[in-house]
């Protein structure tokens, strides 16, 4: 069944023809220099989304190099929309700034924090989330950013199953994340309109309804 999924991710992934040179710039940075980014079909999958539910107040929690920041906020701005980013890494923030400012995007606000301090401190309210950061807090993310969710707010989790090591053997000194992560996704199953979609590195898609 893995294999039959791997296989189909790559279809996936031959399908796809993306056209703008600094995604693909940034695609090639990313493989140079082990920056973890979306996968293709994650990418495409997160525009998608955010597409069908017009997003226009969108919170990305982990930049990175701005790859996925980029995808979202070509879509939200659709829509006249927006993206803040939070990042605590300053060399890769500092790369996102230039990234973003290459895109011409003039919808997107980065934040330099540690994202379990700077959630906590937004006021306002955001229609869809994108959580792919450090995955031992993925649940102090969420609970932060749930808070902030409107009505019907879509909140979109990647890396979910951290390399495969929710289901698979793992290094030991991975154990207390895969602990926290599979806590977390039995946590969301039991309390929220949540679903885990098993392609990418896993995908958790939650929508509020209250």
């Amino acid at each position: 069944m893995l294999e039959e999924l791997k296989e189909a991710n790559e279809y996936i992934i031959g399908k796809i023809k993306e056209e703008d040179q600094l995604v693909l710039e940034m695609e090639e940075y990313a493989r140079e220099h082990n920056v973890p980014i979306v996968t293709k079909e994650v990418a495409e999958y997160l525009k998608f989304m955010i597409d069908i539910n017009k997003s226009k107040n969108i919170l990305e929690v982990g930049t990175a190099i701005g790859y996925s920041g980029i995808l979202m906020g070509t879509v939200a701005k659709k829509y006249n929309g927006k993206l803040v980013t939070i990042e605590i890494d300053e060399e890769r923030y500092k790369l996102a700034q230039e990234n973003f400012k290459k895109s011409g995007l003039d919808n997107i606000t980065s934040i330099l924090g540690d994202a379990t301090e700077e959630i906590k401190k937004l006021d306002e309210e955001f229609d869809f989330v994108f959580i792919d950061a450090s995955k031992g807090h993925y649940m102090e993310f969420f609970n932060d950013s749930y808070k902030l969710l409107k009505k019907d707010g879509i909140i979109f989790i990647d890396n979910i199953m951290f390399r495969g090591y929710l289901y698979k053997e793992y290094p030991k000194r991975f154990k207390t994340i895969v602990r926290r992560l599979d806590e977390f996704i039995n946590y969301l199953y039991e309390n929220y309109n949540f679903t885990l979609v098993p392609f990418g590195d896993g995908i958790g898609l939650l929508k509020k309804e209250d």
